[in-house]
């Protein structure tokens, strides 16, 4: 083992992990910086990994690539997990994967490192993305191998080797912060009846304290992917970056969930998703006009697989490249425009329209003819209720 390249936040964990490597492998520590808009002070993340050991450090901005690459796809694909988690931390994960694994090739280092602990899904998602993009590179947990037991221990470790960490008191529960999304988990949430702290929500407003107005917002997409918001162009983390300040004005995108994670322990989380809530919800809208029953229902069908691949970490796999083949298949007339009406943490459609729509008024009104002769209503009613009549008929 030559050096060794440690995904760093600079936060307890990983700065105590920094100095471990080096005492217990003996060999260099290069800090990488992936930034996926968790809005951190990286010339501070920068200078604190160097005054705790690091050889040097790698920073590398990857906003653009998380959403335009990961964010937007997952919005295409309507992918929830469990049926309430847009899976913020979920998608974050294997951009910053790849980013460590470009990074550890460049630097020509053998093994990587991370601070996820051993009961959560990130040891999974960090693992799995190494396994896929260059499975040669060791990979060192140190969560699964020191004899530290919890944050106590890495203070009084921190205290001995003079390794600085906040003086601030420490919030009650852990976050996680992206461009897409703020999680809330651990500490007083671990109990699923207690209500989340009213001062805990960083970004969104109080829906009971937002605007007593309503707030109407047009989002163009084209392809499946969202490319204005009210008329105006953006790119894709600017674009984020503009829905997520209105929406969280409006109290939009909080969700208390308890999810079942991949190595089977349940967990209860609480998320701030602002900006993605009201682009999925105009997603769909442009999809309800422009998608063909059977495909819309077909695409639909996919979603659990889909959602359940991205929250397991599989999103490097055979299997993903055949969904996402699939979902940029139908993605091909999904363009339009949506208007949403955003009103004290709720989001409704109050307009679509697509140059690709296959809604057709004059089919669709009941003013209008019919486009078939009305009795061959009777026929398709009597072929699809036969089954019914048979098995009503054993039940007599």
């Amino acid at each position: 083992m030559n050096k060794i390249l440690l995904a760093y936040s600079g936060g307890l964990d990983t700065s105590v992990i920094l100095t471990w490597l080096k005492e217990t492998y003996n060999v260099p520590v290069i800090a990488y910086v992936g930034d996926v808009g968790q809005n951190d002070d990286l010339k501070a993340v920068e200078a604190k990994a160097y005054k705790t050991g690091a050889e040097s450090v790698v920073i590398y901005d990857l906003k653009d690539e998380f959403v335009a690459e990961y964010v937007f796809p997952a919005i295409a694909a309507n992918a929830v997990y469990e049926g309430h988690y847009l899976m913020g931390t979920s998608l974050a994960r294997p951009v910053i994967a790849k980013g460590m694994v470009d990074a550890a090739k460049q630097a020509g280092v053998s093994a990587i490192s991370h601070g996820a602990t051993g009961k959560g899904n990130d040891q999974v998602r960090f693992e799995l993305t190494v396994k896929a993009l260059a499975p040669q590179l060791q990979i060192i947990a140190p969560w699964r191998e020191w004899s530290f037991v919890g944050r106590k221990d890495l203070l009084a470790y921190a205290e001995q080797h003079g390794i600085p960490v906040p003086v601030t008191a420490e919030k009650p529960y852990s976050m996680d912060a992206n461009l897409m999304h703020i999680s809330y988990e651990g500490g007083i949430l671990e109990d699923p009846w207690a209500a989340p702290p009213a001062d805990m929500f960083q970004w969104t407003v109080s829906p009971e304290a937002a605007p007593n107005k309503p707030e109407t917002v047009e989002v163009e997409f084209v392809n499946g992917v969202p490319t204005a918001i009210n008329g105006e162009s953006y790119g894709p983390a600017k674009l984020l970056a503009v829905a997520n300040d209105i929406a969280a004005t409006h109290g939009i995108g909080r969700v208390d969930v308890v999810e079942n994670r991949f190595i089977g322990i349940k967990s209860r989380g609480v998320y701030e998703t602002p900006g993605v809530t009201i682009l999925h919800m105009a997603h769909r809208a442009v999809e309800s006009l422009t998608l063909d029953r059977e495909v819309a229902h077909f695409k639909d069908s996919l979603i659990p697989k889909y959602a359940e691949l991205i929250y397991n970490g599989f999103w490097f796999s055979p299997e993903m490249e055949l969904l996402q083949s699939t979902i940029a298949k139908t993605q091909q007339n999904v363009t339009g425009t949506v208007r949403l009406k955003l009103y004290k943490g709720t989001v409704s459609v109050t307009g679509r329209k697509s140059p690709f729509s296959l809604y057709n008024p004059e089919v669709a009104s009941f003013e209008s003819k019919f486009v078939v002769d009305p009795k061959d209503s009777g026929g398709f009613i009597n072929i699809n209720g036969l089954r019914l009549t048979t098995w009503a008929s054993r039940r007599r």
